[in-house]
């Protein structure tokens, strides 16, 4: 029998607190196939993931045994000496939130060849580099074009960025690959692709660990799972074994109200927007009008322009032409905006990480909403804060961490949770379930649908079309920075028109055909 590349064996992490972050995992990984690890925000997936590379987050302690091929990695004592020699050529991991782990100084084009240059078979030259970073850019979905090449990360959307990072790991040419929800940010379309590649990419021969709450991509995908719930292994075996069933979608929809002269509570008209200079829009014309308590969505591929749309909403996209009007009257730059009106339009960014000072506690930099913006003392802002969170599933011991002692799906609640706690009019959402287990995602909507009651106006942004359906009551479909479509969400989906929204809808419908194809087919082998 051949050997595992990977074997864990009791590992457990603690945080400096004291609190087990991971109980006695148990993982073996072998080379060309591929393990899920599923569980709920905060279960332990990315401790468990980074301990892999002789990892941990600030403060972690790992004990236990991880072994990669010949070299142990932790030991009883923690993260061994030997550790680093494992990452990169052996071991690379894609981070869940790539904007983080990519050069913001530096072209991804020249980023690549360096990369592929160090892994390329020896003698191979300039030219071999060269053909691995393009072949890298084509199984991350990306075409290998000297415009995409000579692009900085923050030119690309959230799900471009993705796949960029996504190339870089692949460019290592790595034995074993960690991904860390692959898939988040992607479009219907861009993330059956991709699931395409990765199940070549697992019939080449790396073990790859996927992480993920995308259940379709793990049935797609997966030889094996593994369940985590407070950092204990609850489940082993098959995807279709150990996962639980899609909750049928529930509609709410229809509770948009007028201003009494008829004014929408904010509207955008003719918006345009460009990153370096007019001539090379991001968007173009694009117009939408937003009624309190209403939900309108906004979908399109990854790279359409939705987060620029949203962006400019929130006043923090300068480069923009046309109108932003909040109850009829003209909203400025962010930099410029009264409290008053900072308090009324709230933006969930898509890159949570980004958006909180490392240095303060998750707790504080909520709370603080409520004392800017509102004028709460800090004690009952705090009070407010920490019921919020607790409600949104972040215990008062969490929340008392730094941002960086947080999982993904923590964060997001706690970036949604500083919106609502606002009070606001309007809340722009972009992915804000997108790093949620769906217990915890329900909850979020749960909230949403209570902001909607109080005539809380919401644009959601989503590549989910099943969670679209529920939650919007009219949707726009952006396709190359111009709007394809608009309409009433029902009739949009049942009865599109335009070529973008039946792509999106026509990689839905193969995704669910191959989840309803199981048990029949099974792991890597069945996704051509």
């Amino acid at each position: 029998m051949t050997r595992p590349l990977i074997e864990v064996r009791r590992l457990a992490a603690h945080a400096a607190d004291g609190t087990a972050l991971v109980r006695g995992v148990d993982l073996t990984m072998v080379s060309g196939r591929v393990t899920a690890l599923v569980g709920p925000s905060g279960s332990g997936k990315t401790t468990t993931a980074l301990a892999l590379l002789g990892e941990a987050g600030t403060g972690v302690r790992l004990s236990g045994h991880v072994r990669v091929g010949e070299t142990e990695v932790v030991g009883a004592h923690g993260i061994t000496a030997h550790a680093a020699g494992v990452r990169g050529g052996t071991v690379a991991y894609l981070p869940q939130h790539p904007g983080n782990a990519l050069n913001p100084a530096r072209r991804i084009g020249a980023v690549l060849t360096e990369i592929a240059a160090l892994h390329a078979p020896s003698g191979g030259g300039r030219g071999a580099s060269r053909a691995l970073s393009r072949a890298a850019l084509e199984q991350s979905q990306l075409p290998p074009e000297r415009s995409v090449l000579r692009r900085f990360p923050h030119q690309f959307s959230g799900g471009q960025q993705q796949r960029v990072a996504l190339a870089e790991v692949l460019a290592c040419g790595p034995r074993a690959l960690v991904l860390d929800e692959p898939g988040t940010g992607l479009d219907t379309v861009t993330r059956a692709a991709l699931t395409r590649e990765l199940a070549r990419l697992a019939r080449s021969g790396p073990a790859i660990l996927l992480l993920s709450h995308d259940h379709a991509m793990v049935r797609a995908l997966a030889d094996d799972a593994v369940v985590l719930e407070a950092g204990r292994v609850t489940a082993r075996g098959t995807p279709e074994a150990v996962l639980p069933a899609a909750p049928a979608p529930v509609t709410v929809r229809g509770r948009g109200e007028e201003h009494p002269d008829g004014t929408p509570l904010l509207e955008a008209r003719s918006l345009s927007a460009w990153h370096r200079r007019r001539g090379h829009d991001v968007l173009h014309d694009v117009s939408l009008r937003l009624r309190a308590g209403e939900c309108v969505g906004v979908a399109g591929p990854s790279g359409s322009g939705k987060t620029t749309l949203a962006r400019c909403l929130a006043g923090l996209h300068e480069r923009r032409g046309g109108d932003i009007l909040l109850d009829g009257v003209p909203l400025p730059a962010l930099v410029h905006r009264d409290r008053e009106q900072k308090r009324r339009v709230q933006y969930v960014w898509q890159e949570v990480h980004d958006s909180f000072d490392p240095r303060r506690t998750v707790l504080d930099q909520v709370a603080r909403t409520a004392v800017r913006l509102r004028g709460l003392a800090a004690g009952q802002a705090s009070e407010e804060a920490g019921a919020l969170l607790h409600e949104f599933g972040v215990p008062p011991g969490t929340a008392a961490r730094p941002p960086g002692a947080l999982s993904g799906g923590e964060l997001q609640r706690a970036a949604f949770a500083r919106a609502a706690l606002a009070r606001p009019d309007v809340l722009v959402c972009d992915e804000i379930t997108s790093a949620l287990d769906a217990e915890t995602a329900e909850r979020v909507l749960t909230h949403v649908e209570h902001l909607r009651t109080t005539r809380t106006a919401v644009l959601w942004i989503g590549h989910d079309l099943r969670l679209m359906r529920r939650v919007a009551d009219r949707l726009l479909v952006l396709d190359g920075g111009r709007a394809a479509e608009a309409g009433p969400c029902a009739r949009v989906l049942e009865r599109p028109v335009s070529e973008a929204t039946r792509r999106l809808l026509d990689a839905e419908e193969l995704g669910r055909r191959r989840q309803t194809a199981l048990p029949a087919e099974t792991g890597a082998n069945q996704v051509s």
